[in-house]
């Protein structure tokens, strides 16, 4: 089977149809969709000196696996204002999410088989009087999923958040046992199902520094971790180490043992992940009906339309769409 995967390129303004346009440079064993404004991406080819081609998706059709020089599929949605590169405008939000929206359609109908979205600019559609933490939460919330889990997939691991987008001050009422233990009992599922791992064995990062120091630090490790994480080993046999610190939970040897990382929040994770393969890191979101993979940057406005973005992340997520359907 040749899968379709539908491409969201994001922010018109940044990056992200600069590298979708990279991207159709090479071939794919798959038949690429963008959702998104034709006349942008064709501007945008014109502007980086690239070949584009754009034929009108037809569902009816056969799939077909992408050659450089053919046609990108194209489901055209209309920006509200012609774009600039590098120059956010509120009254192009809503055709982020439209083309988020029609990306999910397309999926949960089984017409396609994932998504591979690229950057958005969370400011600028929260300007725009859309409340937006994120492409996960939004996902989560239109395909009816009560909770979702991004994971970061590198060439060294693989690292999961119990929690998202939060402040750092709601981090430590967010996690609880329940939570701990459905987003564990997700992780288990899909890397068994999406990832082929038959026994995961999954690291668990503490809270506080040092998990905690015995309740010296704090006592969420002693009050809700540890109890959570004991639950699951003895009732279910799952393989799951900690809470550790997460200060050395990260160091070769800890992540040659396991299978992956879950981490208590987003920025005790994130700067290790992107130190360890920023550009060719891929944002998964597990928990969802449907397969969807992100680039692991943000919109990089000030190299838009200058050939300067790698699309290096793209291309990565696109590999890891193709093969996780």
């Amino acid at each position: 089977m040749i899968p379709r995967i539908v491409i969201t390129p994001g922010e018109p303004a940044g990056v992200g149809p600069d590298i979708v346009i990279k991207a159709a440079q090479r071939e794919w064993p798959a038949e690429l969709i963008i959702a998104g404004d034709p006349d942008l991406l064709l501007a945008r080819a014109k502007l980086l000196n690239l070949p584009l081609k754009l034929e009108l998706f037809a569902a009816e059709k056969p799939a077909v696996a992408y050659q450089p020089g053919q046609a990108l599929k194209i489901i055209p949605l209309a920006l509200a204002e012609t774009c600039q590169p590098g120059q956010l405008n509120t009254a192009n939000a809503r055709y982020v999410i439209e083309c988020l929206e029609q990306a999910a359609n397309l999926c949960l109908k089984h017409t396609a088989q994932a998504i591979v979205t690229g950057p958005v600019h969370k400011g600028i559609i929260n300007d725009a009087g859309m409340k937006f933490t994120g492409h996960t939460e939004f996902f989560a919330k239109y395909c009816g999923v009560p909770e979702p889990v991004m994971l970061f997939v590198t060439p060294e691991t693989k690292v999961a958040l119990l929690t998202t987008h939060l402040p750092l001050a709601a981090v430590p009422k967010a996690i609880t046992a329940e939570k701990l233990q459905t987003v564990i009992h997700i992780l288990h599922n899909e890397l068994q199902k999406r990832f082929g791992i038959m026994k995961p064995r999954i690291l668990v990062c503490g809270l506080n520094p040092h998990a905690g120091e015995q309740g010296h630090l704090g006592r969420e490790e002693l009050d809700i971790i540890v109890p959570a994480l004991e639950q699951l080993r003895t009732k279910e046999q799952l393989n799951l180490i900690g809470p550790l610190p997460a200060d050395t939970i990260f160091t070769q040897k800890q992540l040659k043992s396991a299978d992956m990382v879950l981490a208590m929040y987003h920025d005790q994770a994130l700067p290790v992940v992107k130190y360890m393969g920023f550009g060719h890191a891929v944002n998964v979101t597990l928990g969802l009906p449907i397969v969807r993979t992100s680039v692991d940057h943000g919109t990089a406005l000030d190299v838009a339309g200058t050939l300067q973005a790698d699309e290096g992340s793209l291309a990565a997520a696109l590999d890891l769409a193709i093969k996780l359907v």
